[in-house]
């Protein structure tokens, strides 16, 4: 259906326009979508160890992307309520709509820095969720303000709001965006776009059947592997990196891994294989590639290096 991308610095209303834009969107009495909101609360995760470190950042961004993925059909809306901060991250997000041919728009919450540090500290105060000031001010610094030339920034829906005003003088900016979301499309409309899957972008990308199965084969053996090196091991990371096999590099974990995580990184990285495929580098050959194509993502996502 769609895919809804709320950006904005931390403490500028994000989670309270997620919500309006929620009930503005179940008002129709005969609903025929489900609406969801995908954020850190989801996985119980705590913002100011999520965004401690680039590590901690990635590995957040990591899995609201990979729920997000997981979440998409032409019958649910998705509202990722997040930073969002980072143009990368939004364009990531926007070719996952793309793959699944959907609507997509950003809703920029739009306030000034300094409202945002007050508001910030005012949640402190009353022992809500907030941000440590360091990281705070880190965020404002490097967020990446959406512009609307920009596809992956398009069509973009601005909430201005203040210490003086509130999202309610925004009224009509949320009924523009629930339009969007919904408006049925025929032949005759412009305004509205669906985007469509390429040949990049389609679930299958590979034209030999054997590359795609030598792939599948031996990620998941290398999955088993590293699951079942943790399970010997009561947990604890081998010192010399987890062997794989002869003339393959160890895999050199810096943390415990579970075994849906594993799963996550598999599936994305058998997406970035096919994309890469077409893009010039071939898929791999045989098992021993694959798996060291795969050994080295690892290496970069979970590695101590």
């Amino acid at each position: 259906m769609a895919l809804v991308v709320i950006c904005g610095q931390p403490c500028s209303g994000k989670s309270k326009a997620a919500l309006t834009l929620v009930e503005a969107l179940k008002e129709p009495s005969e609903l025929k979508y489900q609406v969801r909101i995908i954020d850190e609360a989801c996985f119980h995760l705590d913002r100011n160890q999520s965004y401690a470190n680039m590590p901690s950042e990635k590995n957040l961004r990591g899995v609201l992307r990979s729920e997000v993925d997981r979440s998409l059909s032409k019958d649910t809306v998705i509202i990722v309520d997040s930073l969002n901060n980072i143009k990368g991250y939004r364009y990531e997000l926007w070719c996952l709509a793309r793959a699944a041919g959907i609507r997509y728009c950003v809703v920029y919450c739009d306030v000034e820095d300094n409202d945002c540090r007050k508001w910030n500290q005012e949640r402190r105060e009353k022992g809500g969720d907030n941000y440590d000031d360091a990281i705070f001010e880190d965020l404002v610094r490097r967020f990446e303000k959406p512009e609307r030339r920009n596809r992956w920034d398009s069509p973009l829906f601005e909430l201005k709001s203040s210490s003086s005003s509130s999202l309610s003088d925004s009224a009509s900016v949320v009924d523009d965006a629930v339009s969007y979301i919904t408006k049925k499309v025929d032949s005759k409309t412009r305004d509205v776009k669906i985007l469509q899957p390429t040949i990049v972008t389609q679930t299958s990308r590979f034209s030999d059947a054997n590359s795609l199965y030598e792939l599948d084969k031996a990620t998941q053996e290398v999955t088993n592997a590293i699951a079942e090196a943790q399970s010997r091991d009561l947990g604890m990371l081998p010192a010399n990196g987890i062997s794989i096999g002869k003339d393959l590099p160890p895999i050199n974990l810096s943390r415990s891994v579970g075994l849906p995580e594993l799963r996550r990184l598999r599936r994305t990285f058998m997406k970035l294989t096919g994309q890469t495929s077409l893009s010039g580098r071939p898929p791999p050959s045989n098992s021993d590639s694959a798996k060291r194509m795969f050994i080295d993502y690892l290496n970069r996502e979970l590695g101590t290096s």
